[in-house]
């Protein structure tokens, strides 16, 4: 399955799903409306986006769906956050985040040198049995002045 390398807009969005078999609903537009505006968010979040900018009215439960199904045909990525809850990310390809775990929050890092290091560690140091098909970069972190 090809990743997106960049955040798709909604015409390049609408060609992703044709040629996924799926359809461009007003829901999973409505969804990617949020998701550009987020770039990383949960559904219930995506639902307030929409309710607070008038867009299509949808249930958590019917964003959520979109989410998944996003993100199974691998034009969005997921992450779990500390209370277990799904988080999408609009960006599929493979990049660091800084992770607040108080407020629940994901934001992008720069990361090709980070990255870069840790797959040439990777390339010396082999797993035996295993092929490493990616490297996920989390930084786990909370704001300075706030407790755990």
């Amino acid at each position: 399955m090809k990743r997106a390398k960049t955040i798709p807009d909604e015409e390049r969005l609408r060609a992703m799903l044709r040629s996924r078999g799926m359809r461009a609903t007003e829901t999973r537009m409505a969804v990617h409306r949020a998701m550009m505006a987020l770039e990383h968010a949960c559904a219930e979040q995506v639902v307030e986006w929409l309710e607070a900018n008038h867009d299509a009215a949808a249930s958590v439960s019917s964003v959520y769906n979109v989410l998944q199904q996003m993100a199974v045909a691998g034009i969005y990525a997921y992450r779990m956050s500390a209370d277990s809850k799904r988080y999408f990310d609009v960006c599929s390809h493979s990049h660091a985040h800084l992770y607040d775990r108080k407020n629940g929050i994901y934001r992008n890092l720069p990361d090709g040198p980070v990255r870069e290091a840790i797959n040439a560690s990777l390339k010396k140091h082999r797993i035996h049995g295993y092929t490493i098909e990616d490297v996920d970069v989390l930084v786990v972190c909370h704001r300075r002045g706030s407790s755990r």
